[in-house]
This record gives structure tokens, C-alpha cells and sequence, in this order.
């Protein structure tokens, strides 16, 4: 149950209120912003909330046990200090939200009401409608170890173990030719056909700077390497922009093996029967079956 501080209690019971809400959004990079329905910026709790933000909350709505609840606030891009490129650019992805009941005459009298996280955000016309899921959504994302016959690490992660900056797995290349957001053509890259298939590529200049995304297909023709990208670049490629690129894995033990030497990390149960071994007919003599070991 909540407990509404007594100042404000007291204020909530007078006959006129001086109510607003505020929005604390904290990025996952550190980054703070504070925005408020009221017509003048507000301060508390070190985070100052930005009047004239066009900011608006819809219907939210609570859940009893484990069931994810939420609401949506809607805002213009521009007065509320954000920009469509760092939305589309995923800086905003898995924000965290605190959503404040405050007396704007008084910030001292307020009440905390609600923690989310931002989860689809929809862009059209300058305008932005973000959705805020409540904390039961954490219950839905996988944690802790997996037991599939792929491996649950990420390429040079700390369970992984494999150094991405060593020359054999990462490369610098620039773009030559380009359709301007999913395939790009560079020269000099110097790995075999298909190694970064499933990569990851990095921008480091260009419009699209600091921004990664995974490698779909990676084609070595003629000398020259051609990658296509799973996600549409959020600003135009352009011929010149540089990037690094690192070798992909698909997460088999025979390619932890052959082509990373990595086989003692590999955070997979290889030898796990699949659906179709255990639901299959046995045949009358066939090897295997005498209740042996398959690995001998």
C-alpha cells in the first residue's frame, strides 16, 4: 500500500489543490531529464522538470499479482529536449520512468507513484507517444543460465572470454559504396567470405557514430567485402564513414571450436537431445541403443 506523506494527505484533503505530475527519465548511460505537466520548471530532488515540454500523460493502469501494468505519456520532440535521431537511435530503449504527484506550490508535498521502464515508442510528425510498462515486465525477460544446445554467452562477453580487439576477430573499414541505410561495400577488410555473418558493426564517424548493429550477411566478392544489416541505420551511410567490425558466431560448439579455439567456455550443452530424439520411434537393431554412452 502506498503511504501518501502527511503534508501532502492534508493538502489532497483541502478543498483546492495545487496538483501536477512530473516524469523523471533516467537513460541507461547515466543521462537524467525532468519534465512536468505545470506551467513553470520545478525542482527537487536534485533533477530540475522542464515546464512547456508538451508533455501529457494517457490512462495508466495497475495490475493485482504478477500481470504487467502501465500507461503511455505523450509528448512534441523538440519542446520536450528530445530528438527523433537518439530515439530511433535506441538511446532511449529500457529507460527508466518515475512518475510524481507534487504540489507545484509547494515540491516539498509529494508522493512517488510509480516506477516503469520505457518500452515501444511510437514517432510521427514531431510528436512521440512512449509507452511505460510497470516492474512485473522484468518477470518476462530471461535470466540466468539456459540449458539449450546453443550457447547463452555473447561473443566476447565475460563468460565468453574470447578478446574482440585482437586483429584475427576486429577490422576498421570505410564505406564505398552504399543503398544509404542496410548495405554497405568496403574495401580492405581482409577476412574470409561469411566471418562476420552475424557480427557486430560500430560506426565511429559519420552521422551515425557510436552506434552498433548486427551484421546479417557479410559477402567477400572480388576483393572487396559487402555487409547487410539487420536494422536500418538511423541517420543516411555515406560514402567515407568509417566503422569496426568484429567477427559473428552462431553459437555452436563446433564454431566455439574451430574458428574461436574457445571450446572450453562454451556456455552450451552440446550433447542435449533434441525434440525430434526423444519423441521418434526406436528401430528394432540399430546402433546406439544398447543404453551405452553416444560418446565413447
Amino acid at each position: 500500500m502506498r503511504t501518501i506523506p502527511q503534508n501532502l494527505a492534508a493538502h489532497l484533503a483541502d478543498g483546492v489543490t495545487t496538483l501536477c505530475h512530473c516524469w523523471k527519465l533516467i537513460r541507461r548511460d547515466g543521462v537524467i531529464f525532468g519534465f512536468t505537466d505545470h506551467d513553470r520548471d520545478l525542482a527537487f530532488g536534485g533533477t530540475t522538470f522542464a515546464a512547456r515540454s508538451g508533455l501529457e500523460a494517457a490512462e495508466a493502469s495497475a495490475e493485482l499479482g504478477f500481470a504487467v501494468g502501465g500507461g503511455e505519456v505523450a509528448g512534441a520532440l523538440v519542446s520536450a529536449g528530445l530528438s527523433e535521431d537518439d530515439i530511433a537511435s535506441g538511446l532511449y530503449d529500457d529507460a527508466s520512468v518515475e512518475t510524481w504527484l507534487v504540489n507545484w506550490s509547494n515540491p516539498a508535498e509529494r508522493v512517488l507513484l510509480d516506477i516503469g521502464s520505457i518500452g515501444e515508442i511510437r514517432r510521427a510528425d514531431g510528436s512521440f507517444v512512449a509507452e511505460v510498462r510497470g516492474l512485473m515486465h522484468r518477470f518476462d525477460e530471461e535470466r540466468g543460465r539456459l540449458f539449450r544446445a546453443t550457447c547463452s554467452a555473447d561473443l566476447g562477453d565475460e563468460a565468453c572470454g574470447v578478446d574482440l580487439a585482437s586483429p584475427s576477430y576486429s577490422d576498421m573499414g570505410t564505406v564505398t559504396r552504399t543503398d544509404g541505410s542496410l548495405t554497405i561495400a568496403a574495401s580492405g577488410i581482409g577476412f574470409a567470405d561469411g566471418w562476420c555473418t552475424a557480427g557486430r558493426l560500430t560506426w565511429t564517424s559519420g552521422d551515425n557514430a557510436g552506434i552498433s548493429v548486427e551484421i546479417k550477411t557479410h559477402r567477400a566478392v572480388g576483393g572487396a567485402d559487402e555487409f547487410d544489416l539487420w536494422q536500418r541505420a538511423p541517420q543516411a551511410i555515406k560514402a567515407g564513414d568509417r566503422f569496426r567490425i568484429t567477427a559473428g558466431c552462431d553459437k555452436t560448439h563446433a564454431t566455439c571450436r574451430a574458428k574461436f579455439g574457445n571450446a572450453v567456455n562454451f556456455r552450451g550443452f552440446p550433447h542435449m537431445p533434441g525434440n525430434d530424439f526423444i519423441i521418434r520411434m526406436p528401430q528394432q537393431g540399430e546402433a546406439g541403443l544398447d543404453g551405452g554412452s553416444f560418446f565413447t
